[in-house]
């Protein structure tokens, strides 16, 4: 038992120890990146700063097989050269059984990740697609789904425009059952219109069966009113920019991603995306117990036999081989070409039993 503690904890120091590292190099990169970006746009630097920390931890949390492979290679090249792991084989310890505490501490930080460190990337991502927004397009475009239906915000010079409506296909470019209520520049509601429903075309609502009510100071709604059976009003919305409003599962946690996901359906919106990303995110801890399989089939030997460089080259390739397969599978989740489950939960079962395939070779020939 105290050898798995001491392993356990040599693992859990290097992983930290790395994603440190990648912490720093990923907050200055992006630095230098939006200072390229906003600098143009009259953006402060306290501002481009808390636009790179908001941004950072997402890039991190995509990078966490990464680090896990890295982190896992460190650990066995070091008890390689140390001779640390002929003495615990020599002790009657087999392979599989010195990988027990990592293993386990691969699965501790992928819970941990998934339960903790997720609703933090979450809110910061949200926060800086907020941010980007407003200084990129003076006003961000912002879709809400409650159990009142959803909201829709746009703006521009013109000012900002609240939609309600109390469903949509699954696209969000047809509205039903709609309201639209426009505000001025300077902060006052200017005008209220309700339809039956509003199509987005090229810069604009179609509205059918549209009603106009003018809401200026001192005069009475109603008897301003204004019956159209069709109508436009100019949008500086596009079918992408809904999509990505509210098609982006990483910016919601996952403990919220249920009620969303059940929200989007009763909107009439396709949650299929959001369903996919749950279960990628519950598969998480699993993926990255298989990285450190993989790492170790590779490196859990001693350094006298040469080609360490290869095999280390090796072990990262297939990692990044396997990483493009759990991608390319969520996508194709995502399109319906598989089922959910299929898409989220294969890759990281292959996966495992793909390096356990290779460790068994490897130690037992």
């Amino acid at each position: 038992m105290t050898l798995y503690f001491y392993f356990a904890r040599k693992f859990a120091t290097i992983f930290l120890g790395i994603l440190g590292v990648f912490f720093l190099l990923m907050a200055m990169i992006d630095l230098v990146e939006q200072i390229g970006r906003f600098s143009a746009l009259g953006v402060a630097l306290p501002q481009i700063l808390e636009l790179t920390l908001l941004n950072t931890p997402q890039a991190i949390y995509n990078i966490l097989p990464l680090v896990m492979i890295l982190a896992t290679i460190t650990l066995f090249l070091g008890l390689a050269r140390s001779s640390e792991l002929v003495v615990a084989r020599a002790a009657g310890r087999s392979a599989l059984r010195s990988l027990m505490a990592p293993m386990a501490v691969a699965i501790l930080i992928g819970v941990l990740a998934v339960a903790m460190f997720n609703p933090i990337v979450a809110a910061t991502s949200k926060r800086y697609n907020e941010l980007y927004e407003s200084y990129k397009n003076e006003g961000a475009d912002v879709l809400s789904i409650s159990a009142e239906g959803l909201w829709l915000r746009q703006g521009g010079s013109e000012g900002q425009t609240v939609i309600r409506a109390a469903s949509a296909n699954t696209d969000g470019t047809t509205l039903y059952d709609v309201t639209f209520l426009s505000y001025a520049p300077e902060g006052g509601p200017i005008r209220r219109i309700q339809a039956d429903s509003a199509t987005l075309i090229k810069g604009a609502w179609e509205l059918t069966h549209a009603k106009v009510w003018p809401l200026t100071a001192g005069l009475n709604p109603e008897a301003g009113a204004k019956t159209h059976d069709t109508m436009t009003l100019p949008s500086s919305l596009t079918q992408d920019r809904i999509r990505d409003s509210f098609g982006t599962p990483g910016v919601i946690s996952v403990w919220d991603l249920p009620h969303y996901i059940q929200q989007l359906q009763e909107a009439g919106f396709s949650a299929r995306r959001h369903s996919v990303w749950l279960q990628m995110e519950l598969a998480r801890p699993l993926f990255l117990m298989a990285m450190v399989l993989i790492a170790s089939a590779f490196t859990m030997r001693h350094t006298r036999f040469g080609h360490t460089g290869i095999a280390v080259l090796a072990a990262i390739m297939l990692g990044f081989s396997l990483y493009y397969i759990r991608n390319f599978a969520q996508i194709l989740g995502e399109n319906g070409q598989i089922p959910v489950m299929l898409a989220a939960w294969a890759p990281p079962v292959a996966s495992v039993l793909l390096a356990l395939g290779l460790l068994l070779h490897m130690e037992d020939g």
